[in-house]
């Protein structure tokens, strides 16, 4: 796919980054770069390399080379703290990191000291801040250690690849709460956002402001892979801030634009908002999380933009599974998910598992090319989630209309969505039960007005001890990533029980209102 877009589209601006602006023609040439460097350093076919960096034009190069070496993609979040991101490594069995060096006053380098598993063999240092001592070696010389591997090295490994080669290995939390790595191939990635790109309007020329993450789905496939896909321009967006985000659609004439709904809420809300020109903005993709249809006629009305359009998908699915036509009413882009993507079934369930009728709500189901390969070295997960017909059972309850349009009413899991992040309770009752006060706690998601939702933690407190609410989410921020942080606190006395012994969440959320 790069080799074709450098071909078609040569002197082209693919990325845009500060000063730093990549055509093409140079993307491909600095891909297969950073590739010879994983060969130099003895990356072979199916090893796993993860990159753990915020949006910048390294996270774009260096998986690029990753795969055209042969190796596996692991995206590691940015806001994980250490520990989160140490088990993903040696789960993964990594053996190479690239790692941004300073990040939001942290040294991410750092935060591995004492918790780097033997596995991961060689750190890379992204941009500035390499510290001495650090035993990690920096990007520019990095890139030199492949001088001397031949470029055929890289075309025998590129030859080897296939549309069923797996691409990336990506971890999302499950209901277990640990996260399980979905491994996905290459050539549904491309075949689902070709089509996802076409159907959002994504085109040549386009100046596509990635504000997603590149370490989910919604910044990587839907993000960069599909502006590659369709000769648009890259500008990643490493931190979200509303002025700077305004600023830059305005100065870079940024006509792309998707994100979750807190990111145009927080946009709509901004007190300056009629100063800055977004005549450029001229599509957006949302999602993610409830939308309500105010909000999509307030982004075509406020914020000028005319293809508003919001898609569903799960990392399972490759990240996309139905997208709505732009040219679709507020009402049907607001409340619907759209229709089944070409070469996707899509249908509803009853418990056992028989298909209901339109209107009637039940677990959504997903059969295609893109559903995943399955869970890395774990065959007991990926059995229940893939049944044997090889329908993909999401775990979400919805709705499909007579048109085909589907409707997410539920989940059937506990997570909650909060910003655009799915956030799974029983992983952040993982991390906070070793809090030294703690004796139980359970965690629900609760309504949010910015957020969408956020989390709710009911918690018991051991004999002798006490709780305060605000050190214990300050607590928090310490052990995990901040959109899994509970925003409220609740101390007490014993949490409710169904007959099976299991906390019973539906009555705690009836108490939570």
């Amino acid at each position: 796919m790069l080799a074709a877009a450098a071909h078609s589209h040569g002197d082209r601006p693919a990325i845009v980054d500060g000063t730093t602006t990549l055509s093409y023609a140079e993307l491909l040439q600095a891909a297969r770069r950073a590739a010879r460097s994983l060969i130099a350093h003895g990356i072979e076919p199916g090893d796993r390399v993860a990159i753990w960096a915020p949006n910048r034009w390294e996270w774009i190069v260096a998986a690029c080379g990753i795969q055209a070496a042969g190796a596996i993609l692991v995206p590691i979040n940015t806001r994980m703290k250490g520990g989160e991101a140490a088990d993903i490594l040696a789960r993964s069995g990594a053996r190479l990191l690239f790692v941004v060096g300073d990040f939001l006053g942290a040294y991410l380098p750092a935060q591995l000291d004492g918790l780097r598993p033997p596995t991961l063999e060689q750190i890379v240092v992204i941009g500035e801040g390499l510290r001495e001592a650090s035993g990690a070696r920096d990007w520019p010389h990095f890139l030199e250690s492949g001088a001397a591997v031949p470029e055929a090295a890289v075309d025998a490994r590129v030859a080897a690849l296939g549309p069923d080669t797996t691409a990336d290995l990506m971890f999302t939390s499950g209901t277990t709460g640990r996260p399980k790595g979905v491994m996905a191939a290459h050539g549904p990635t491309l075949r689902a956002f070709d089509v996802w790109a076409r159907v959002v309007g994504l085109g040549e020329g386009d100046r596509y402001l990635v504000i997603n993450p590149f370490f989910h789905s919604f910044g990587y496939k839907a993000g960069w892979v599909a502006a590659l896909l369709r000769g648009a321009t890259i500008y990643p967006c490493a931190v979200f801030d509303a002025d700077d985000v305004l600023r830059r659609i305005e100065r870079d004439r940024i006509s792309f634009l998707p994100g979750p709904p807190t990111l145009f809420l927080t946009m709509l809300a901004h007190p300056r908002l009629r100063e800055f020109d977004l005549s450029s903005l001229q599509g957006a993709v949302t999602g993610a999380a409830s939308v309500p249809p105010v909000l999509i006629e307030r982004m075509r009305s406020e914020l000028g933009i005319r293809r508003v359009t919001t898609a569903y998908g799960l990392t399972e699915c490759g990240g996309c599974a139905t997208v709505c036509d732009p040219v679709d009413d507020a009402q049907t882009v607001a409340t619907t998910c759209g229709k089944a993507l070409p070469g996707t079934e899509l249908r509803i369930a009853d418990a056992a598992g028989r298909s209901v009728d339109a209107g009637s709500a039940g677990e959504v189901l997903l059969r295609g090319y893109h559903v995943m390969q399955g869970y890395f070295e774990d065959a007991a997960a990926t059995r229940e989630a893939i049944d044997a017909k090889g329908w993909l059972h999401t775990g979400d309850v919805g709705v499909v209309d007579e048109r085909g349009y589907l409707r997410i009413t539920d989940r059937l899991k506990d997570l909650y969505i909060s910003g655009g992040f799915n956030v799974y309770p029983a992983e952040v009752e993982r991390l906070l039960s070793p809090h030294p006060a703690i004796a139980q706690v359970a965690v629900i998601g609760v309504a949010d007005e910015r957020l969408g939702e956020v989390g709710c933690a009911w918690v018991v407190a051991r004999p002798g001890t006490a709780i305060d609410e605000a050190a214990l989410v300050a607590w928090a921020r310490g052990q995990m990533a901040n959109y899994k942080v509970p925003r409220r606190v609740r101390v007490v006395d014993a949490l409710p029980m169904n007959a099976s012994g299991k906390v019973d969440k539906q009555r705690l959320r009836a108490q939570a209102g």
